[in-house]
Parts: C-alpha cells; sequence; structure tokens
C-alpha cells in the first residue's frame, strides 16, 4: 500500500455512534489533548473528556494549573497525564484533593520512563498503544456495562496505530541513518524510531531546561545548517524566540528543510491524523531531496 494511502486510513478514525451512552457517562479529565483524544475514541459516547492544555498556541511549560480545574479533577473517575516531570501540576492537584475511587493512567509510569528523561512521550510509538490498553481497561472497571464497547473501540484504535508504525517502518527503510537535528528534543522519540541520526542532543537539552548552551554548541548547531551536515531541522513551533527565528532564517538561506512539531494537538484533530501528517510531510521533504 502506498504512503498516501496508509496515511489516510490511519487519518480515519472514527468513534462508534451505536456505542449505548451509559446513564451517567465516566467523567475523564486528560492533561493534554493528545490524550484526551484516546480517551474518547475509546470511551464513545459512554465518558466526557476535559483536556485541559489544548491550545496549540500556548506553551504547556508556562501553565499554571487553575481552581477550576482542581474542581475538575474532584469529578473525574479517571485521569490521564504524561508524567516524567512534563505536567508536575497534575501530580500535585492530585495529591493535594484525594477522590477515593478515581484511577489514573500515568504515561511515564507505563513506559517506565527514568526521572530526567525526555519527557515528550507522545511521540514515542510504544507510548499511546500502552496509554490506549491501560484506558481501556480502566473504563471496563469503572463502567461494566460497557466494557464491550471498550474493547470494541480499543481495537479500532490499535488498528490505526498500527498504521501509524506502518508509516513509520516505511520511512525508516528509506531514509534509516538520515543526519537531522532540532532546536529541542520534542520529536527525539519519534526520530529515533524513524532511524534518524539526530546532532546536537547536548544543544537540545540545554534548550529544553531552559540553560544558555555553550558557544561550542551554538555553534556546531548552527554549522551542521551552514553546511548541509543535516537534511532537516525540526522545532517547536510554540517556542519562537529571537534565537528560534534566526536559525529558522540560518535553515531558509542554506535550503535546509524545515518541519515544525508541537507539543500540542490542533484543535479539530485526531492523535493519529496529527501524526500521519508529520510524517507525511517528513517523507515528502525527504524525497524531494537529491
Amino acid at each position: 500500500m502506498r504512503l498516501f494511502n496508509t496515511i489516510l486510513l490511519a487519518a480515519s478514525i472514527a468513534v462508534s455512534a451505536s456505542n449505548a451512552a451509559a446513564a451517567e457517562p465516566v467523567r475523564i479529565v486528560a492533561a493534554e489533548n493528545f490524550y484526551g483524544d484516546i480517551a474518547a475514541q475509546i470511551g464513545g459516547a459512554r465518558v466526557t473528556v476535559q483536556s485541559i492544555l489544548s491550545n496549540p498556541d500556548q506553551d504547556p511549560h508556562m501553565f499554571e494549573a487553575s481552581p477550576s480545574i482542581a474542581r475538575a479533577l474532584t469529578h473525574a473517575r479517571l485521569v490521564v497525564y504524561n508524567g516524567a516531570d512534563y505536567d508536575p501540576w497534575m501530580a500535585k492537584l492530585l495529591k493535594a484533593s484525594p477522590v477515593q475511587g478515581r484511577r489514573t493512567v500515568v504515561a511515564a509510569d507505563l513506559l517506565g520512563t527514568k526521572a530526567g528523561a525526555n519527557p515528550h512521550l507522545w511521540y514515542d510509538p510504544a507510548a499511546m498503544p500502552a496509554v490506549a490498553t491501560a484506558i481501556a481497561r480502566h473504563l471496563g472497571e469503572i463502567d461494566p456495562e460497557g466494557r464491550a464497547a471498550y474493547q470494541a473501540n480499543l481495537a479500532k484504535v490499535s488498528r490505526s496505530l498500527d498504521q501509524l508504525r506502518q508509516i513509520i517502518a516505511t520511512i525508516r527503510a528509506h531514509h534509516a541513518g538520515t543526519p537531522v537535528t532540532a532546536t529541542e528534543p520534542v520529536f527525539g522519540y519519534m526520530s529515533d524510531a524513524l532511524g534518524f541520526t539526530m546532532r546536537n542532543e547536548a544543544f537540545q537539552l540545554a534548550i529544553m531546561n531552559d540553560t544558555e548552551p555553550s558557544a561550542s554548541q551554538i555553534r556546531a548547531f548552527e554549522d551542521d545548517l551552514k553546511t548541509g551536515q543535516v537534511k532537516i531541522l525540526f522545532y517547536n513551533s510554540q517556542e519562537e524566540d529571537a534565537f528560534t527565528q534566526r536559525v529558522l532564517r540560518i535553515a531558509q538561506e542554506h535550503h535546509v528543510p524545515i518541519v515544525g512539531v508541537t507539543e500540542t494537538m490542533p484543535e479539530g484533530m485526531h492523535f493519529q491524523a496529527w501524526v500521519a501528517g508529520q510524517l507525511s510531510d517528513i517523507e515528502a521533504k525527504l524525497a524531494a531531496q537529491p
């Protein structure tokens, strides 16, 4: 199957409208909207989902929880968040307002992510299958009458995530070893899955941790762009400061393809279509290079 057709399949996600609604929908709160989307796909009409971080123009690192979010958590039966110190405010709120019977799904715990690791776990192809399976299991325990519907929806989600893995495998087969770089390690897990050789990782970690990269790290990063040592520049389009704008200009001047990635899923999209679109962009830009 051609890559384009596979992407269309991955983007064609629909939660079954035939799922009977529960007498009282299960309330789910997700810290990030891509986890909320997966929860909604699995829960269907039997759940209501509130995603806290849902604006791709908002910097997630500057987020501060409000009293309304704390109130929402007191009514939630299931809470889904990233962990790995990406959303520490969520763990603090849950600890401050314990609720008997409330369940949590933490991506970092499912993956065994160690402290200090890259926290952008949703770009790890192993993350969403684990999160989806955990959500379906918890929902089936909270709402036993809906267990069959949750498992049916999980099967659909799993098939679509398998299609994403097929796209990843196709790109890797053609472009493994391609040298790339990034302003931050947002796309790091996916870059690894694609088999790319990521350069300037120390520079990226400094940016992510809000520390000043060394002069030699900055020089090596910019030289890679100026000399064509890398075939793609990934950048976090949610954080465009003066330095990022300078880097983008250098890449454009030296004809290095740029791929913007975000930490928040655009409104109105499913997770699978969002990721498939980014993979399609990468594949097209690599295919266009000599």
